[in-house]
């Protein structure tokens, strides 16, 4: 389906069609299983999770993250 296809979206305003959006978002949203996950996602996220319980001192905290960026400036 496509804006062409339903008139009335065309006719709307800028702010209008950002909140139908964040209409149409919240609904396909409320409903997590009806969105997909990737396996390679899945796969990825394991992966991480993995790394992050074999050596989770190496993290940074977001404090820590921040001076890092800070002191780059």
């Amino acid at each position: 389906m496509r804006v062409i296809d339903i008139p009335q979206i065309k006719k709307l305003g800028v702010a209008e069609k950002i909140l139908l959006i964040e209409d149409l978002w919240d609904s396909i949203s409320s409903d997590e299983s009806a969105i997909p996950v990737p396996q390679s996602h899945i796969k990825e996220l394991n992966r991480r999770l993995a790394r992050h319980k074999s050596t989770p001192g190496k993290l940074l905290s977001l404090n820590e993250l921040q001076k890092r960026i800070e002191s780059r400036k």
